[in-house]
């Protein structure tokens, strides 16, 4: 179990994927995601997310994901973010997404 601390630390925001391509040198088939967070500003994002979406369909998306992580590097890129999904039955990612447009930056709560 966690504390409501500890879940406090973590910064779960809404972003706008701003672009996205095929990330050739992933293991796991993913994409390369440029997203805009508003006032915390422009991150990349590896995420596998193939699956259900297109490179195409993924532009103007809004998402939400977890800001406050250090960046980690997948091959020869860093992602400098987690953008937050669900597995479906056979474990491919649905992105999780407000229903109703936000402001980029925006509080998770």
């Amino acid at each position: 179990m966690i504390t409501w601390e500890d879940f406090a630390k973590v910064e779960i925001r809404s972003g706008t994927i701003l672009a996205a391509k095929p990330f050739e040198k992933a293991k796991k088939p993913a994409y390369q995601l440029e997203i805009d967070f508003g006032p915390l500003g422009i991150k990349k994002s590896s995420a596998q997310i193939t699956h259900h979406y297109s490179v195409e369909e993924l532009i103007g998306k809004q998402i939400i994901a977890v800001v406050n992580f250090p960046p980690k590097q997948i091959a020869n890129f860093f992602s400098e973010c987690l953008v937050l999904g669900v597995y479906d039955k056979d474990q491919q990612v649905i992105l999780l997404q407000p229903t109703l447009p936000v402001d980029n930056g925006s509080k998770i709560g």
